[in-house]
């Protein structure tokens, strides 16, 4: 949709509801950012509608910019527990992440405390490697917060600044998720005197409105600081990160628009806003 001066009637109302909702935007959220648009369009008098979509973008742009947007990393280690449901990129992410980190001059651990699946570790270590970041593991099957604990004992031996920690993806009950991210939050404040740094949440851009539900969940789990939304490419218009922030009020940190160690970018509203109404490739 362009902003040309087009009357504002209901073929405008209905094209920009269809771009919202093929956005991912959830039929919820789409229907408050609508309705406040008429009850604003009819208190101005708008009569065009480069008006309402300039209005829309302000209004979006300000709804997303929250405070913390960056990362808050005011210990030394820094702990950063990174949580989300097996293949939405949570261990790819930690590998951009810490070659990131690593730019910034930072020196990186990475924790394995996904011990329920072998792959998990060793993706994670392959990353460890490319992004130059130290690995902890424990064995097959182990206490996923003994792990943490090995690793946080071993990032303050070694000087360390950051600690990432990968995560089980499970989602076979709530109740085990919920346990378990306790149980690791514990031994992190235990260790370190404080909660993590940040509690991140990874959901891949393609599942839709799925990526609620799961946002919802984690949440409940364990309290977020932020998220991180990946596969943010030419398949998805990611507009479900607004209905996440609708949602939770935690900002989105980062984006993830593609498989390269580079392709980790901060979140930018204005951006964001501004490639809704751009023209299809």
């Amino acid at each position: 949709m362009a902003e040309a001066k087009r009357p504002l009637d209901d073929e405008f109302w209905n094209e920009l509801e269809e771009i919202l909702i093929s956005a991912d935007f959830g039929v919820p959220t789409t229907e408050k950012i609508i309705g406040g648009l008429h009850i604003v369009a009819s208190q101005e008098l708008w009569r065009r509608s480069d008006e309402a979509v300039a209005r829309f973008k302000s209004d979006v742009e300000r709804f997303l910019t929250l405070p913390n947007a960056g990362l808050q990393l005011r210990s030394k280690p820094s702990v950063v527990l990174v949580v989300g449901v097996n293949g939405s990129g949570k261990t790819t992410t930690i590998g951009k992440l810490g070659h990131h980190l690593a730019a910034q001059r930072k020196r990186v651990m990475f924790v394995a405390a996904d011990t329920f699946r072998a792959a998990a570790a060793e993706q994670l270590a392959i990353w460890a490697e490319r992004s130059r970041s130290e690995f902890v593991r424990g064995l097959e099957g182990a206490d996923p917060s003994a792990v943490i604990y090995d690793g946080i004992s071993a990032a303050k031996a070694r000087g360390v600044d950051v600690v990432l920690i990968d995560t089980a993806g499970r989602l076979q009950t709530k109740t085990n998720l919920m346990e378990e991210l306790k149980k690791m939050r514990r031994i992190i404040e235990r260790e370190t005197g404080a909660p993590p740094d940040e509690t991140l949440l990874v959901v891949d851009g393609t599942t839709g409105q799925n990526a609620i539900s799961q946002a919802k969940l984690f949440n409940e789990a364990t309290a977020l600081t932020g998220v991180i939304v990946t596969k943010l490419d030419s398949t998805a218009k990611g507009g479900v990160l607004v209905a996440i922030v609708d949602t939770l009020t935690v900002p989105i940190k980062f984006i993830g628009i593609g498989e390269g160690i580079e392709e980790l970018r901060p979140f930018e509203p204005a951006n964001f806003v501004d490639a809704l109404f751009a023209p299809a490739a």
